[in-house]
């Protein structure tokens, strides 16, 4: 059976979004929710980079052992016909082919054996946070956290540079800072998708009192977001202060003090979560 290309394997995986949209149309609720995200997570699990690097691993072992066994095989095959041969010139022929198609098997092995090895070596970056639901509040937060984290990621990146003269200490800090405040708002996400399921499955008269929390929750979301931009902002500053042909010691020290700043003020917004 021939295996989908990639290509159609992209477009089942549009048609299935698309579905799964015309899904959410008529049909919500933590029961729609949850066959969305099973659905998603299939589709993700045979498209994600490590799924994909597991099955070359397990090709590249598979073809190991086949090409070793065929060579043992060949080999054996080649000696015993040796073996039984009368030192005609066929007879000798067959055998060193045979010989030659064992080498070949051999050679091929420790091909795949490199390949394999190689294929061990490989680091893949760590996966993408899954993000909420369409319909919760947490998700556009959540959208803004991963674009804020990649544009911290890029700013630390350049500052730590050889060209930068940004002391080391105080990239570090501001990646430490930018790590636990990434940590800390994916909690809060996650406690406020945890209310919303049950807002949604709770008695209309009990509802209040959950709906009130989401909202507060949702209001920490954004304010953390903000503060996560002020030190993306300082990260900013420091870059455009280091670079331009050498800034002064002073431009420099000022930037540092504010990215140190902001980033202890963004640690004290979830104190709780240390």
């Amino acid at each position: 059976m021939d295996r989908p290309r990639r290509g159609e394997l992209g477009e089942i995986r549009q048609l299935v979004e698309r579905q799964l949209r015309d899904v959410d149309k008529y049909v919500r609720g933590p029961v729609s929710d949850q066959v969305r995200n099973q659905v998603r997570n299939s589709l993700g699990r045979w498209t994600d980079p490590r799924a994909k690097l597991e099955r070359r691993k397990a090709r590249a072992a598979l073809a190991v052992w086949l090409y070793l066994f065929a060579a043992l095989l060949l080999g054996v095959v080649a000696a015993v016909t040796l073996g039984m041969s009368h030192g005609g010139v066929a007879d000798v022929l067959y055998s060193a082919v045979i010989g030659v198609l064992a080498l070949g098997s051999a050679a091929l092995a420790g091909r795949s054996g490199l390949r394999l090895r190689a294929l061990n070596r490989v680091e893949l970056p760590a996966p993408p946070p899954t993000l909420p639901t369409a319909r919760s509040l947490a998700r556009e937060p959540m959208e803004r956290l991963a674009d804020a984290e990649r544009a911290l990621a890029e700013l630390l990146r350049q500052l730590s540079s050889p060209r930068s003269n940004v002391p080391p200490h105080t990239v570090q800090h501001a990646r430490e800072t930018g790590a636990e405040a990434a940590s800390a708002l994916r909690e809060v996400a996650d406690q406020l998708q945890a209310l919303e399921r049950a807002q949604d499955l709770a008695p209309t008269q009990d509802r209040a009192p959950l709906t009130s929390a989401v909202k507060g929750l949702r209001g920490q979301l954004d304010e953390g977001l903000d503060g996560y931009g002020s030190l993306i902002a300082a990260a900013g500053g420091l870059v455009a202060a280091s670079s331009a042909g050498g800034p002064d010691k002073q431009s420099l020290n000022d930037a540092s003090d504010r990215l140190h700043g902001l980033a202890m003020a963004l640690r004290d917004l979830f104190p709780d979560r240390h």
